[in-house]
């Protein structure tokens, strides 16, 4: 890490002589943007979470302004969100609960916007269920859990569209599953063990078709986490 970060500095260098030169070139800038990620994510690893901070937000501060002066630019709006999700998870692993759902919210915002101006496009329709699930997470981490099922189940009927629009998808088919375990846990933690139990199941049904044509560790890794669940509650 120590390596990466000597290079990443580097980089930060050249990058902000190259604003310097042309302050008006959107290419440097989100260059420079990149080149504060890099950093931000090595501080993040060594676990300086108040480095990682300032450099998510010094990203954000560039990115913010590319997207203003470009509001047209998905690329651009796109790129003030996924700052918002590297700041969320800073302030989430500070403890900063209520920071981190306020900056998951703002990229639930901008990926709603993206999604209503492209309702075919999968991949926005996917971030927007794993906006949905963060918010969740948050939200269950809080004790409210009955915010945290509007947002899980909100999540699940995106992933169950997509799911079914191409069957064909293993990863369409995960991520739906994946979606059964998280209700299936909440709804243990919320006293319904008869609901958690069908939601155990239905995901387990999801996955075995999967991990009978692959012999993907995944796969395995999520039967086996389904079939401990289901027997804990079937005790």
């Amino acid at each position: 890490l120590a390596g990466a970060l000597t290079s990443y500095r580097a980089d930060l260098e050249i990058a902000e002589r190259l604003v310097a030169q042309d302050p008006g070139n959107a290419g440097w800038q989100h260059g420079l943007s990149v080149s504060h990620i890099r950093i931000g994510d090595v501080r993040m690893a060594q676990g300086d979470l108040a480095g990682a901070l300032n450099r998510y937000r010094a990203s954000l501060e560039i990115r913010e302004r590319l997207a203003a002066q470009e509001p047209g630019n998905a690329g651009w709006q796109y790129d003030v969100g996924l700052d918002q999700v590297s700041i969320g998870d800073v302030q989430k692993a500070q403890g900063d609960l209520a920071g981190a759902r306020a900056s998951y919210s703002v990229y639930l915002e901008i990926i709603e916007r993206l999604a209503a101006q492209d309702p075919g496009n999968a991949e926005w329709q996917r971030e927007l269920s794993v906006s949905h699930e963060r918010i969740g997470d948050v939200r269950m981490a809080q004790g409210d859990l009955t915010g945290a099922l509007n947002r899980y189940r909100a999540s699940q009927e995106i992933r169950e569209r997509l799911a079914a629009q191409e069957p064909g998808n293993a990863g369409w088919q995960a991520d739906f599953a994946a979606s059964h375990g998280k209700l299936g846990l909440l709804l243990k933690a919320m006293g319904q063990p008869n609901q958690a139990l069908e939601m155990f199941k239905k995901g387990r049904a999801i996955v075995v078709p999967l991990a009978e044509r692959s012999e993907m560790a995944l796969w395995k890794g999520y039967l086996k986490r389904f079939d401990a669940n289901i027997e804990a509650l079937e005790e």
